[in-house]
């Protein structure tokens, strides 16, 4: 069952630990291994996560509490599940300009 996140923009580290059940440090380690996570830090250095970075976490977790993967093990599955995304993203790219490219035929041939 995974936690409930709630409709902000901005959690605070503290907020983020209570969510996902792990310790701040743990979450700072996390930062140093995996490039995925990276908050957005305001002038004072304090951490401001958002909703994709708690979802991030939460996936991380997963992965090295209940799919036993180690640190290395983890990065590696997550480094795949961002090259999914990004042909997914590219994939949503080309299909909507094929949809461009369509709408404007129809507009020639129905003239």
């Amino acid at each position: 069952m995974s936690p409930q996140i709630p409709d902000k923009l901005y959690f605070s580290i503290a907020e983020v630990s209570q969510i996902a059940g792990l310790r701040p440090h743990v979450l700072r380690y996390w930062e140093s291994e995996f490039s995925c996570l990276k908050p957005e830090k305001d002038k004072a250095g304090r951490r401001s996560y958002r909703k994709k970075d708690i979802e991030t976490i939460l996936h991380i977790k997963d992965l090295l509490y209940n799919q036993r993967y180690n640190i290395a093990g983890a990065r590696k599955k997550m480094k795949e599940k961002g090259t999914e995304r990004s042909k997914e993203g590219e994939l949503i790219s080309t299909l909507r300009q094929i949809g461009k490219d369509l709408q404007s035929v129809l507009k020639i041939v129905s003239k």
